[in-house]
């Protein structure tokens, strides 16, 4: 482990400085109040908000009338219909939804709200609050209470928050997440997109105390980060097989069992943090994705992946915890044709620490007989009393800091216990089949959903032990040197689109976007400084084990050990979209 463990900045900010920043429910309510009493509001928001919560601060504003737009969409009974498709009776997956908000409204309910509109225009304000507020009628004043998507999911373990015009709060966290992942957030993200020149106000409702940007501070929040590096705020979750490194490295609670997991670039789940006057205002990190997709991505990438952000980072840590559970990701045409997706998660694993016994499963031995593995993981899985003999079946790989596993879809694999893997893949997050998952429970106490059904028909038995050493496994090649510095090309495999470099170096090196989206982390080395060499943007310091994301548009920049760094070995791994 490194030294200044706690040196890891869990809450990077973009700084704005003249940016306007409102803070508590009173100095809200007078800021969005109109002085002429005769307009027309709208509170837009998402889902994972505490709606109730929500309206009973916003009656606060004077009004004539007040509309709720969850009383003009229709019945629980027809949205659940309209939704199934999506939905489905899976515990886990879905399809993606292609409905749109105007699906959900009750045309004879907004008939008859207009007409109430229409009465009551002229006699005081209107207050028309919740999803798709701003579609009844064009408002005078627009507001967007946002919600990042970890923070819903926190909610939703608490069974806090209900879904779009589902009151499914009490069921199972998978899936209010499933109905979250594949419908909710689809129809309630194209509606956003609709929104972001029309919103005059930005509402944050994550903290103790809500706060409140105007539309220029979150533009200029957004356009500020588009053209500089900069990170996104990681979110850690335990895991039944987690462990203790990141405690330590990331100044983790120590009281807490375990961490498994380190989600430090997954832009659709993570929290960008805007600085303003001090105070910090947070938002979904998505909404970077959705506003400046080409100068983040770079136009190429855009034109591949649209508004997709599509390269993931995050950390495993299984130090002194457990294997992960035996698993494959499914191919890119059974995405396609069972879940709606574009691509699929083709994925790496880059070794950031392992002690001396750290393995990864990779693969399968060569010769052995698929259909008695698969009898035999299924006999397992339904038997209590019996062990799936990974030995027997499964190809393991001794691990050491700085290896590199390239896991293309189809092939299976597990980190084992006693590493810390940085996990590069492609972004879609939620299509793992397990296989196995080594005779344990959740962290609920029950078993976790096994998926040998669908594993069975995406595992590449090709992919056995003598593919994996001469293709997966550090296949590295130096390709430049200078003063100072080396890099290597590590992967990924032919048939990932992401390309990986990995840079040892003392002193400065330069870097070249070309025309992609840069994401990279620190795997070894306590600090460094990403600069400018023309000033273009203010420096980022960057720690031990942080990951940072370089938009398209900066197109080059230069990175050096600093502070207690300087004069020592750094090294950084680069993802970037392969064309």
């Amino acid at each position: 482990m490194q030294e200044n463990k706690s040196q890891y900045d869990k809450y990077p900010a973009t700084s704005i400085k003249n940016g306007t920043l409102i803070k508590g429910w009173k100095n809200i309510l007078n800021q969005i109040t109109p002085e002429v009493n005769a307009n027309i509001i709208a509170i837009e928001c998402y889902t994972g908000v505490y709606y109730e919560q929500l309206i009973s601060y916003f009656r606060n504003i004077p009004h004539v009338l007040f509309v709720d737009t969850t009383q003009i969409l229709k019945a629980e009974s027809e949205i659940l219909q309209i939704t199934k498709n999506f939905t489905k009776e899976d515990i886990l997956f879905g399809y993606l939804s292609n409905l749109s908000i105007h699906d959900y409204f009750d045309e004879k309910k907004i008939s008859a709200v207009n007409q109430e509109i229409k009465s009551a225009q002229k006699n005081g304000n209107i207050i028309l609050f919740g999803y798709g507020s701003s579609c009844i009628a064009q408002a005078d004043i627009l507001v967007y209470a946002d919600m990042p998507r970890w923070e819903i999911q926190q909610r939703m373990r608490k069974n806090e928050v209900t879904g779009l015009g589902v009151d499914n709060k009490n069921e199972a966290f998978s899936l209010q997440y499933k109905r979250g992942y594949f419908n909710d957030w689809r129809v309630l993200d194209k509606h956003k997109k609709t929104l972001y020149q029309q919103a005059d106000y930005w509402l944050d409702t994550t903290g103790k105390e809500p706060k409140l940007i105007d539309k220029q501070t979150f533009l200029a929040g957004i356009e500020k980060t588009a053209h500089k590096p900069f990170r996104v705020v990681p979110f850690f979750d335990p895991a039944p097989w987690g462990g203790q490194w990141m405690k330590e490295v990331c100044g983790l609670d120590k009281s807490v069992t375990n961490f498994g997991w380190c989600f430090d670039c997954v832009p659709e789940e993570n929290s960008l943090l805007l600085e303003i006057n001090g105070e910090t205002f947070e938002m979904p990190s998505v909404n970077l994705v959705y506003l400046k997709s080409k100068e983040l991505l770079g136009e190429p990438v855009e034109a591949r992946f649209g508004q997709d952000f599509p390269i993931r980072f995050d950390l495993l840590d299984t130090m002194d915890g457990g294997n992960l559970s035996l698993q494959v990701h499914p191919t890119t045409q059974f995405v396609r044709d069972n879940f709606g997706l574009p691509y699929t998660q083709d994925e790496s694993y880059y070794m950031i620490d392992a002690k001396e016994d750290a393995v990864v499963y990779l693969g399968v031995k060569t010769g052995i007989d698929s259909k008695a593995m698969i009898n035999d993981l299924e006999n397992a899985n339904s038997d209590s009393n019996l062990n799936f003999d990974d030995k027997k079946y499964i190809h393991s790989i001794p691990a050491k800091k700085h290896d590199h596993f390239l896991i293309p879809a189809g092939t299976i694999h597990c980190s084992g216990k006693n590493s810390v893997v940085l996990e590069i893949s492609a972004t879609p997050n939620l299509f793992t089949f397990k296989l196995w998952d080594w005779d344990r429970l959740g962290l609920d106490g029950k078993p976790r959903p096994i998926n040998i059904e669908r594993g069975k028909q995406v595992v590449q038995w090709d992919r056995d032990a003598d593919y994996v050493t001469s293709q997966l496994v550090n296949q590295f090649k130096e390709v430049a040197r200078g003063d100072g510095w080396v890099e290597e090309k590590t992967g990924l495999h032919p048939t990932e689109f992401i390309e990986t470099r990995r840079h040892t170096f003392t002193g400065s090196v330069r870097h070249l976007t070309n025309n992609s989206v840069n994401v990279l982390n620190l795997v070894e080395g306590d600090e460094i400084i990403v600069e400018s060499p023309d000033n273009n943007f203010e420096p980022l310091i960057v720690h031990y084990a942080e990951t940072f994301i370089v938009p398209a548009s900066v197109e080059e920049y230069t990175i050096r050990p600093h502070g207690k760094s300087v004069g020592q070995k750094c090294v950084t791994i680069k993802a970037n979209v392969r064309f």
